[in-house]
């Protein structure tokens, strides 16, 4: 069988050179005469290579040398408990609600500390982002997911921080899991940035936290768990336990394609012309529309609806669409179950001829079906 087109919201497509190198070395990594997969992660095989990843991501984002870099498991879901488990000091924190991941992270939150609330784009079907010009007050941090996977929003203008009545700053965590390495982001402006790596990096396993030092303290809430404290993995290299090895491995080949198409900014060029080919088709047609306020659409996340508005022919339509469109090679475009309609997932490694069979298939489609 030949190869798909998968818009698959995660785990998503990877790119193709990384997975032919995966395949040559999957019995014999650089003569070893062994896959990564069985190697030892205290073996002298094995630690160049957590190394060359953690090496990577910070050349590629210009992480500065007072973040700590972690490698670690549970999904960019665990950060949701971890996040004030260990930064809570004040006992309060403020986020920003813009849809279904950040409404878990503050559900999560709430068990461990007070939450303010201080925006939301809940009103209308989180088809925006609100405006936050500021987040002030003495909060142990604010909280933003910056990439909304299930309803294809983004945020372009970061709120700034404001300071807490002791004179110190309150430090930004943002869930970057849809998004990260998509386009240049200056890190020195958050205090944690994390991403479930299943999206732009690698397959499912790995979660990249990048923190900054002085947040990893000495004594976090007294009931943390030994493997939800940041300290615990910062002082060991993400070695504490068995990482997650064969993921990074395969994120590190990740990383090294990134650069060699240019880094962040290549990737920004690559998904810009992607998503502004999509989106300009999708204004421009009388069957399609974009549900998600221009200002705020993703560069990652498409979702798109039909015009029909009667209920029934919608379900029977969307289900049409997503099985014709599977049948001729383009998969996993059904929106989220929470959503419905559907969704293309253009991640980095989604190519430009990608999204243009897409398109073509959205026209004959259309014209089928109007």
């Amino acid at each position: 069988m030949s190869r798909v087109y998968n818009f698959s919201a995660g785990p998503s497509c990877l790119p193709e050179s990384v997975l032919q190198e995966a395949a040559a070395e999957m019995l014999d990594y650089k003569g070893s005469g062994q896959s990564v997969m069985e190697m030892s992660h205290r073996s002298k095989n094995y630690e160049p290579i957590i190394q060359d990843a953690e090496a990577r991501i910070r050349k590629l984002m210009n992480i500065p040398e007072n973040y700590a870099v972690l490698f670690l498991q549970g999904g960019a879901s665990t950060q949701f408990a971890m996040i004030p488990m260990n930064l809570k000091k004040l006992g309060k924190a403020a986020y920003i609600d813009t849809g279904i991941w950040s409404d878990k992270a503050i559900k999560e939150a709430k068990k461990y500390l007070t939450v303010d609330v201080v925006a939301t784009s809940k009103d209308k079907g989180y088809s925006y982002i609100p405006e936050v010009q500021k987040i002030e007050g003495d909060y142990d941090y604010g909280y933003i997911c910056l990439n909304n996977t299930i309803v294809g929003t983004k945020w372009a203008n970061l709120p700034e921080m404001g300071k807490r009545s002791d004179g110190t700053d309150i430090p930004l965590v943002a869930d970057a899991s849809s998004c990260i390495l998509s386009e240049p982001v200056d890190i020195t402006k958050f205090g944690v940035f994390f991403a479930g790596a299943q999206k732009n990096l690698a397959p499912a396993g790995v979660t990249v936290v990048i923190i900054r030092k002085d947040l990893i303290t000495e004594f976090p809430d007294p009931l943390t768990p030994t493997m939800l404290d940041y300290k615990t993995h910062a002082d060991s290299d993400s070695m504490y336990n068995t990482p997650p090895c064969y993921t990074i491995y395969i994120m590190g080949k990740v990383l090294a394609w990134i650069e060699a198409n240019g880094g962040a900014e290549g990737m920004l060029k690559r998904n810009k012309e992607k998503a502004d080919l999509f989106y300009n088709y999708l204004d421009k047609s009388d069957f399609y529309r974009s549900p998600v306020a221009k200002d705020s659409r993703s560069l990652m996340n498409i979702p798109f609806v039909t015009q029909e508005t009667d209920p029934d022919k919608v379900t029977a339509l969307n289900k049409k669409f997503v099985a014709e469109a599977a049948a001729a090679g383009l998969v996993n475009l059904a929106g989220h179950r929470l959503v419905g309609g559907m969704r293309a997932s253009i991640y980095n490694a989604m190519s430009l001829d990608g999204v243009k069979a897409l398109i073509a298939f959205m026209d004959k489609f259309a014209a089928e079906n109007k």
